[in-house]
């Protein structure tokens, strides 16, 4: 365990260093957190050379296709007159110097919609965010799911009220609301998203082929 701990100190302080000695493109930056950033996964092997910008900002056709399933079957269900449903990454603005990516986000419509036709970060918090793992490089920290702890936080700490994060690996579904238990659930659990709305994650990518 010392040993782990050793080599994670010092990766840390090796890319600090090559932090310091390249300049790394707000292109790479993904998330910001109380003014930290937090890089694309693999960000080192463009400033490298070794990959192209794309390669790291580009979705896998899985998370593709999970987000279309779920985005599809949300905006059928949704009160569209009441609520915006955001996908695609929208950026929103959770505090000074910090904001997140979130792949599908719920609004309510009336609060959301002075900032939609903005070129701007949204800074109002949506009632829900729906995650499909990330695209976050996670070596600066401790534990990989120190990230998810913390997004998931501070999340529900400015306002969203649920949050719901699908991880396609181990196949899991992570439920998260404020002062209730978060659940970690399998994919063919009914999560519930929405006031009456909720699916089966298996069931829908069943349905889809």
């Amino acid at each position: 365990m010392a040993t782990v701990l050793k080599e994670k100190k010092q990766l840390k302080n090796k890319q600090k260093k090559q932090t310091k000695r390249t300049r790394v493109p707000k292109a790479l930056i993904y998330e910001m957190r109380k003014g930290s950033p937090i890089y694309y996964r693999d960000y080192d092997k463009v400033l490298a050379g070794e990959l192209p910008l794309e390669a790291v900002m580009g979705s896998s056709g899985l998370h593709s296709w999970l987000l279309w399933i779920i985005f599809s079957f949300l905006s059928d269900k949704i009160d569209r007159s009441k609520y915006f449903l955001g996908t695609g990454e929208v950026g929103y603005k959770f505090a000074p110097k910090s904001w997140y990516n979130l792949d599908i986000a719920i609004w309510d419509k009336e609060k959301v919609k002075p900032y939609l036709k903005e070129n701007k970060l949204i800074p109002v918090a949506p009632e829900v965010v729906i995650e499909i793992d990330t695209k976050a490089d996670l070596r600066k920290f401790d534990n990989p799911q120190d990230y998810f702890h913390r997004k998931t936080q501070d999340l529900l700490d400015s306002g969203v009220k649920k949050v719901i994060w699908i991880f396609t690996k181990d196949k899991k579904i992570w439920i998260a609301e404020n002062k209730k238990p978060w659940l970690i659930v399998d994919f063919d659990y009914e999560i519930p998203v929405f006031k009456d709305i909720s699916f089966n994650l298996e069931k829908l990518m069943k349905e889809e082929g």
